[in-house]
């Protein structure tokens, strides 16, 4: 029985990721057909001709699309009507906030020399003597900056699971920036604590600073 119970764990540890990876996969696929396919035209539609249904093609039919309106928006045409249709929506009170913020966010995070999440830190959340694991995003803003002598970061810390978070604003000599990739943080909050990457630099425990030496 004890060895039965081994291999049945051992089939759960070798099935549960590939078959949530598989599943997450197929429910983002369906969940783009379900909504690209009724757009798409019957006599342009392959399935119309077929006697079975294509999983991904409204997938693809979505990065078709997605590449030939970046065409026609690199084009003169199309950066005009890109700069008209901004000045509309630049006159429209609610619209132009919400507009702006998720243009902004978006071109943060696909430029390529963004700094946004490219620093795991450890800072004294919520209270002092409590450690909580977070995100550098990026400088502080100017009109915060002014309100002290110290250069100031603005610091993400997920909760887990990370559904929501925290932003805090602190000195960085009280941030303390880990040697750890931005994959294996994200692993530990995600997974609660449970998943704990392994030591790239593994010391004896003797040979550790405490974190009040290590800020930079």
């Amino acid at each position: 029985m004890g060895r039965l119970r081994a291999y049945f764990l051992a089939g759960v540890l070798v099935t549960a990721p590939i078959a949530i990876t598989v599943y997450l996969g197929w429910w983002f696929i369906s969940f783009i057909d379900g909504t690209v396919r009724p757009l798409i035209p019957a006599r342009y539609n392959p399935e119309a001709y077929l006697p079975f249904s294509l999983p991904g093609i409204g997938v693809a039919v979505l990065i078709v699309v997605l590449t030939l309106i970046g065409a026609f928006a690199a084009g003169y045409v199309g950066r005009l009507l890109l700069r008209l249709g901004e000045g509309v929506v630049g006159r429209m009170p609610v619209v132009r906030s919400v507009y702006g913020a998720t243009k902004q966010i978006v071109e943060t995070i696909l430029a390529n020399k963004s700094t946004a999440f490219r620093e795991v830190v450890m800072v004294e959340f919520p209270r002092h003597g409590m450690w909580s694991l977070g995100f550098i995003t990026g400088p502080a803003h100017p009109e915060v900056q002014r309100v002290s002598s110290e250069e100031m970061v603005n610091v993400f810390i997920p909760c887990a699971p990370p559904t929501a978070g925290y932003l805090v604003i602190m000195a960085r000599s009280e941030v303390v920036v880990l040697d750890m990739p931005v994959e294996d943080g994200l692993k530990l909050v995600v997974s609660g604590g449970i998943v704990s990457p392994p030591d790239r630099h593994p010391r004896a425990l003797k040979d550790v600073p405490p974190p009040e030496r290590r800020r930079a």
